[in-house]
């Protein structure tokens, strides 16, 4: 079974040791609360019966000690510890390793082995205890010796109906009956009408469901956890019939006919109909005096609005969600940018030939492709919340090591990012965080002596601005000295001792390869590498990032990420018969650049823009297109590092949906383009990299200008 299943199982186990490291960091800071402890029992439970149900039988040993444990703290018979937290980590940690093993054993089997031993002794030491407990008698203070209460014994009805594909699960509905017999008295009734003949019997279907009448002092809890692995293949009704506390007066249970209805068997019209057709219980009331018709009719109306209510609450139990691979939504992804473009040439061509039905059928289709693409990118549509939730160990585990208190918050978690953004973040926030750590946040004892509190704070922050998320890491540790970094870029000749330069710029020599202010190398960083990686990763999501510190108060590190990479809003535009494609979101608006302003300039290529000096560049010179230039060009206007800089064009189109295709191996070295797009007749449009694009444009003219200087 392994074979056919391992992969679901993997993927499940991921999820619920993502789920469980959570809990567990919760529960080390509420260590009484029952409903993490509870969240912690249930992630384990599943890890371990699923690991058993698909056959990754060594992931199952290896957790069932450490499920006992969490049940005897569940149960109030163990507590939270610290060590017991550390000790649940490192088990997560291994699980983690024999998930993504082959045959799913234990890498290094030595401790493996210390870990299961540790938890072994937690459960000697409490069952020590509780035989402590039991064999010396408590006498009160008049003598009578007290007695530990009993848990309440309670009947229970129980009806398990498992939906017809339950086997192609590797489930045996007989196994859960055995499990749940073993709680109690149990009395088990199989209801078969649902079996077809045998003619029309499929093999791997199951078509039989069973009642349980299940007498037993362990808890509604103990009778969920035997269907924990089949609640969402099957229906399942517990309800609390009986207990040994209730007070009842009268000897006999309900009338079969109101057993009948609690089971839902059958109706109370039904029940009425069958007895004679006797009159609704009500007419007979009101016929008799008894009662008014007004209060019949208010009961009745009770009665409708708690049915409705159930049904409501049924619906939406049914409800769910399934399952889909990445790669399948990827090809959804691009089969839907495929039609983008195909609706594209459609609309054009409409347009060209003139036909209004023509020209109307394009339009609808273009409405529906508008609604696909959005649905289909809003599936892809991840809420950063998932990223944001793993770093919680990083800084607990990394805190610890180098002797600090920090303390990890968020906000703006259910920001959402498309899924493969979110996937290739995780790198660059990692580095970002162990930077905070390391160096932006002080010893507590330095804390105490700068009159800061001894617990340090990183912030991880998130918030939709426009077609991006801006993602912050903010600490309030020491800030950054922009003297040293100012004299290390000194020292790797990066500039020259007399540049007079802005907090920003001096800034940004961070992200430069191999540029460390650390004085010693340790295990987490000081070797100048990772914010240069972070500055990679993030121009290869198409966005930018920023640094801004105040020294002894804090740095902050800003993010600028767009909602996706697979179709973005552009703008179209034309120099000579070449197409180019601007992200439509860095647009502030578009110019015109006639002959007599480029003249005004003296050639520096600068343009007066209502009172404002604005740089631009000429990207006909820029990418050496030939052709004549028009009598009136156009600049679009975009920002970059809090600058208004142009881009000048020979024509703006409009607006234009694109659908990003990434350059072949052969175009790889090319900086400026991000990728490319297929314009509805065809044509290919590159897409400018405008990040890329400016930077280098600058780096060139800066070189060029100290080369004059020299010269």
């Amino acid at each position: 079974m392994k074979d056919g299943h391992g992969e679901a199982y993997r993927e499940e186990a991921y999820e619920l040791l993502a789920i469980l490291e959570q809990s567990l960091l919760e529960l080390e800071k509420a260590p009484a609360d029952e409903e993490i402890i509870g969240s912690v029992f249930r992630a384990m439970h599943t890890i371990k019966g699923s690991g058993a149900m698909y056959g990754f039988d060594e992931i199952a040993s290896f957790t069932h000690d450490i499920e006992t444990v969490y049940d005897l703290v569940r149960s109030g018979k163990s507590v939270v510890t610290k060590e017991l937290i550390d000790l649940t980590l490192s088990a997560c940690d291994q699980i983690k390793e024999m998930v993504g093993a082959p045959n799913g054993a234990p890498s290094d089997i030595v401790k493996a082995k210390e870990i299961i031993d540790a938890f072994r002794r937690i459960i000697g030491q409490t069952e020590k205890s509780e035989k402590a407990e039991t064999s010396e008698e408590t006498i009160a203070k008049d003598g009578i010796p007290e007695t530990k209460e009993e848990e309440k014994t309670a009947t229970y009805r129980i009806r398990f109906q498992p939906f017809p594909q339950i086997f192609l699960s590797g489930t045996n509905p007989i196994s859960l009956l055995r499990e749940l017999s073993d709680l109690g008295q149990c009395k088990t009734i199989a209801h078969t009408e649902d079996i077809p003949l045998l003619p029309d019997i499929n093999p791997e279907a199951c078509y039989t469901s069973w009642d349980m009448i299940l007498r037993t002092n362990k808890g509604i809890n103990a009778i969920r956890d035997v269907f924990i692995f089949v609640e969402n293949d099957c229906k399942l009704n517990i309800d609390l019939i009986d207990r040994d506390d209730f007070i009842e007066t009268d000897i006999e249970y309900k009338r079969l006919g109101d057993i009948l209805i609690d089971r839902g068997d059958i109706t109370a019209e039904q029940i009425h109909e069958a007895v004679n057709k006797q009159k609704p219980l009500g007419e007979i009331l009101v016929d008799a005096g008894v009662i008014a018709p007004d209060k019949v009719a208010s009961a009745l109306a009770e009665q409708a609005v708690i049915r409705e209510a159930r049904k409501e609450r049924q619906a939406k139990d049914m409800a769910g969600s399934i399952r889909v691979p990445a790669d399948r939504l990827d090809a959804l992804v691009n089969m839907v940018g495929e039609l983008v473009t195909v609706q594209s040439r459609l609309s054009q061509a409409s347009v060209l030939l003139s036909n209004i039905e023509f020209i109307q059928i394009a339009e609808e289709v273009e409405r529906l492709t508008a609604e696909l693409r959005d649905n289909t990118m809003s599936i892809r549509m991840m809420p950063i919340g998932s990223t944001f939730s793993k770093f919680n160990r990083l800084v607990r585990d990394l805190s610890r090591e180098l002797g600090k208190e920090i303390v990890l918050s968020t906000g703006g978690a259910e920001t959402e990012l498309d899924k493969t953004v979110i996937e290739k973040l995780n790198d660059p926030m990692v580095h970002l965080i162990r930077n905070a750590i390391d160096h932006g946040i002080e010893s507590p004892a330095e804390r105490v002596k700068l009159g800061k509190p001894r617990q340090g704070n990183i912030l991880l922050s998130a918030v939709h601005s426009g077609a991006f998320v801006l993602i912050q890491i903010i600490d309030d540790g020491a800030g950054l000295d922009k003297n040293a970094i100012f004299r290390k870029a000194v020292e790797k000749g990066l500039i020259m001792s007399d540049a007079v330069l802005s907090e920003k710029e001096i800034f940004s020599f961070l992200f430069a390869p191999g540029f460390s202010t650390a004085k010693v190398v340790t295990n987490v960083s000081g070797r100048g590498v990772g914010m240069d990686v972070v500055k990679k990763n993030i121009d290869a999501l198409q966005g930018s990032v920023e640094m801004s510190s105040k020294t002894g108060e804090g740095t902050t590190v800003t993010l600028k990420i767009p909602l996706t990479l697979a179709i973005i809003d552009g703008l179209l535009t034309r120099i000579s018969d070449t197409f180019f494609v601007i992200p439509l979101s860095a647009i502030e608006e578009c110019i015109e650049l006639t002959c007599e302003d480029a003249e005004k300039s003296h050639g520096q290529n600068f343009i007066n823009i209502r009172g404002e000096i604005v740089p631009y560049i000429h990207l006909r010179k820029r990418f050496g297109i030939g052709g004549k230039r028009p009598d009136i060009e156009q600049i679009a206007i975009t920002r970059y590092d809090n600058n208004r800089i142009g881009l000048v064009i020979d024509e703006v189109i409009g607006e234009h949906q694109t659908v990003i295709k990434k350059l072949g191996r052969l175009y790889r070295h090319v900086e400026e383009v991000s990728g490319a797009t297929i314009l509805g007749n065809g044509t290919v449009a590159l897409i400018l990299d405008l990040p890329r694009l400016i930077a280098k444009t600058q780096m060139e003219e800066k070189n060029a200008l100290c080369e004059r200087l020299i010269n």
